[in-house]
């Protein structure tokens, strides 16, 4: 069974969307290789769309699979390139809550996030919120390894010009394969942090 068939099994999808970015420079000296950003979506109706649940678990319970699929598609945008960041996020229809798509980007999906993207042991920033279709939402962006490395706070914007309609929800994940070109204001960086974590 296919990822997305997987998913499929516990959401009602929509559609899928994503988009890529290649920063060659910012006004400086061309870098060595090039910032590659990626951000993929699903929309998937939301059951909850228009009433008041407690239990949200229906969202949370099988979001590995999105995670999972997600961060396939996502890692596939950058080609043979290493995922050196990650986030997540989504937004809920103007029907549902934040805390719809809140419920889908839990543990339950950070975890499989983390493994379709070739691991991380950072927290994985998040950004949610409710809006009318084709808001767009910035995913941030951190070092996958250590949330403190300065280098690699970004973000990339993804939308979806009829998503999310009333009762739907838009999930997403973005990751990317370096810091920011020509990063130069300090603190930490991935180098440190790997060598750290490896002592």
């Amino acid at each position: 069974m296919t990822g997305a068939a997987e998913v499929e099994k516990h959401y009602r999808v929509r559609r899928w969307v994503g988009t890529v970015e290649e920063i060659v420079h910012e006004n400086g000296p061309r870098p060595d290789e090039p910032l590659v950003k990626a951000a993929c979506g699903v929309v998937i109706g939301n059951p909850f769309a228009g009433s008041y649940a407690t239990d949200l678990s229906a969202l949370t319970a099988p979001s590995a699979a999105l995670g999972t699929e997600l961060g396939r598609r996502a890692a596939a945008l950058l080609g043979d390139r290493e995922v050196q960041s990650y986030g997540k996020g989504g937004i809920a229809g103007v029907n549902g809550e934040q805390e719809h798509v809140v419920a889908c980007v839990t543990t339950v999906f950070g975890d499989a996030l983390r493994a379709a993207v070739g691991g991380g042991t950072a927290w994985i920033s998040s950004a949610t919120k409710t809006a009318a279709p084709g808001t767009p939402i910035d995913i941030p962006l951190a070092f996958k390894d250590e949330i403190y490395v300065r280098s690699h706070y970004d973000a990339i914007t993804l939308s979806a010009p009829d998503a999310p309609r009333p009762d739907e929800l838009l999930i997403c994940v973005a990751v990317a394969t370096r810091g920011r070109v020509h990063h130069r204001v300090g603190g930490l960086d991935a180098e440190e942090a790997r060598a750290a974590s490896s002592s």
